[in-house]
């Protein structure tokens, strides 16, 4: 998603901030330590106090005779029954604490699809292709072009087959047939690269926003793998991008309450019948920006899974802002005056999905925010009551994750979280890189992310990522992973070949 306003910028580029100067009487390097010492003092804090406690019980312990210890046993057996009570409570509680405390859901593996290579558009390709198809008057063939001169999309996105086409065929068959070769592919690589026979998934959850026929794609899956009746299976439609993260906190929902299962989420748009064929400025970028692709995951909340899982959800937080109307309508789809039918991006885009992202961080922050940052928030937040001129602080969510993977919705979402988050360059690298490769392919972007990351072998047991998207309605929605593993890219892996091409430099 990007706005026309933000579209119309002068060019692509990565962010890179300066710290401001400091005093000369306090050196940034004494400043940068300082801070590091705050930082590691305040989380450590509690192990720091638990020291001194364990050092006294120790030297306690030492001082104890033979005679000290049988006095203590004779004290234990004179007061039997206390003691059983105590044990007794202390099996039930721990029973009943292992019994409803919410399973673990741990990401065996996921897939993202790989279109071939006869599906790319170059940028001159497809300039050729929207002139000859005569739907495009000049203002909006010129309109066009310089929105995907400055989109961030490489030479190497792909179309669907029915838009390669003179005139372009968007067909109901010709939508099936995309929906079939994206989430089919991403199945049968993740169904190999896992052992996992579909019939023994017990849930399954589809989200692809403005694709969503009869019977329905999740119907589709079920009857290509030929899966188990009892399955529980959802179509999620008219999400938008962040209906991923939808999808998978409501499959994590579904494990709580089925013992040793599988769960497979697959996210997805369809570009086939959602071209927009009309001259309306704000409906033409998606044009642009929308390309082919789909991501598979296969969740599970079986303990032995733990070992060859990737990783292990940590958060899901969700934020929805439609009850406000300007939000709700930001991102909708209509019909032009002459009409043809579209999605229309507000100009206001940007400044909503920036409210969106405070309120899902307000959230968010006390959940992964280390003690340390909570507090310079807190006392920020009150010297600002008594002192308005004080700048609010903004959380170095850098403490708290290792990788982000941000919707690579167009060049201004990245722009616009980079800045609001202070990231360095390199932490929005896989989201550019991404939208650089295969272009917005909607909720499955954060997947190519991931994906990159992996295949540039960053990613370390221990390493905390944020997946982060927005969507129409307005929502913006996240989601924490834990790494289990120093996790290597898996056969399949959408960057396989040309990985050692990235990061590439972003042009004019």
């Amino acid at each position: 998603m990007e706005s026309a306003e933000n579209s119309s910028n002068n060019c692509v580029r990565v962010q890179v901030r300066q710290q401001g100067r400091l005093p000369d009487f306090l050196p940034s390097v004494n400043f940068k330590y300082v801070k590091l010492g705050y930082h590691y003092l305040i989380t450590h804090i509690l192990s720091f106090c638990f020291i001194p406690v364990m050092a006294f019980t120790v030297v306690e312990a030492s001082r104890w005779s033979l005679d000290d210890a049988h006095r203590f046993w004779l004290h234990l057996e004179h007061n039997l029954v206390t003691a059983t009570v105590f044990f007794a409570l202390f099996v039930i509680g721990s029973t009943v604490y292992i019994m409803t405390r919410k399973r673990p859901v741990y990401l065996v593996d996921y897939s993202c699809y790989l279109p071939p290579s006869h599906l790319k558009v170059e940028h001159h390709r497809f300039m050729e292709h929207c002139k000859l198809m005569g739907a495009f008057d000049d203002s909006s063939l010129d309109f066009l072009g310089k929105v995907l001169e400055r989109s961030g999309l490489g030479e190497e996105t792909c179309a669907p087959e029915a838009m390669h086409c003179l005139p372009p065929r968007p067909t109901m068959a010709a939508a099936r047939q995309e929906a079939e070769q994206v989430i089919f592919g991403a199945l049968d690589t993740l169904f190999a690269n896992t052992n996992v026979k579909p019939r023994d998934v017990g849930i399954l959850v589809v989200n692809c926003s403005l694709f969503n026929p009869t019977p329905s794609l999740s119907a589709m899956i079920v009857n290509k793998y030929k899966m188990r009746s009892n399955i529980k299976s959802f179509n999620l439609g008219g999400m938008g991008c962040s209906a991923g993260v939808i999808a998978i906190d409501l499959a994590k929902d579904m494990l709580q309450d089925q013992r040793n299962s599988y769960a497979i989420v697959v996210s997805t748009e369809n570009i086939t019948q959602n071209w927009y064929f009309g001259n309306k400025k704000s409906m033409l970028i998606p044009n642009c920006l929308f390309r082919v692709g789909g991501a598979a995951i296969l969740l599970s909340n079986r303990s032995a899974d733990r070992s060859r899982s990737k990783y292990k959800l940590v958060h899901a937080v969700r934020t929805h802002i439609g009850a406000d109307d300007k939000a709700f309508k930001c991102v909708q789809q209509e019909q032009d005056e002459a009409g043809k039918t579209g999605v229309t991006l507000s100009k206001d885009l940007m400044s909503i999905a920036g409210d969106a992202l405070k309120t899902n961080i307000t959230t968010l922050g006390p959940l992964v925010l280390p003690i340390s940052e909570q507090l310079l928030f807190f006392v920020t937040f009150v010297a600002r009551r008594f002192n308005s001129k004080i700048k609010p602080y903004i959380p170095d969510f850098k403490l708290a994750f290792d990788h982000f993977c941000i919707h690579a919705g167009g060049r201004a979402v990245i722009d616009e979280l980079e800045k609001n988050l202070q990231l360095l360059p390199v932490n929005a690298e896989a989201s550019r890189m991404t939208l650089h490769r295969f272009g917005n392919t909607s909720s499955s972007s954060i997947w190519y992310e991931l994906a990159y990351t992996e295949a540039k072998g960053r990613m370390r047991k221990g390493d905390r990522v944020w997946q982060i998207a927005f969507g129409s309605g307005f929502k913006c929605n996240s989601a924490v992973w834990l790494a289990l593993k120093n996790v290597k890219a898996s056969p399949g892996n959408p960057w396989e070949g040309c990985i050692h091409r990235y990061p590439v430099e972003l042009m004019l």
